[in-house]
């Protein structure tokens, strides 16, 4: 699903929508009672733009399992500065 996508679907609030073409507003057919407009659809995708880092960081960390393998063998300390900063450096809050 692309960005604008989710951002439709948050903003829809249980109305149904189709996106027929590119990527935008005028593409979007709504049905029900609720209808965002271009202005809070691009509010909404210029917002989840800056939570990228969030899905990306998500993305490159191992699976909890590994993770508390890993700290179970080396602690706690070791989990940070081998596992946690180095994708927080890669992936920087905005």
């Amino acid at each position: 699903m692309s960005r604008f996508t989710d951002a439709c679907e948050n903003l829809a609030d249980g109305a149904w929508f189709t996106i027929r073409g590119d990527d935008k507003y005028e593409n979007i057919t709504w049905t029900g009672s609720k209808k965002p407009t271009e202005t809070e659809v691009n509010a909404e995708v210029a917002r989840l733009a800056t939570l990228q880092y969030q899905i990306d960081r998500k993305d490159e960390y191992p699976n909890w399992g590994t993770q508390l393998d890993y700290i179970y063998h080396n602690g706690i300390d070791k989990w940070k500065t081998d596992i946690v900063d180095p994708v927080k450096a890669k992936y920087p809050k905005p």
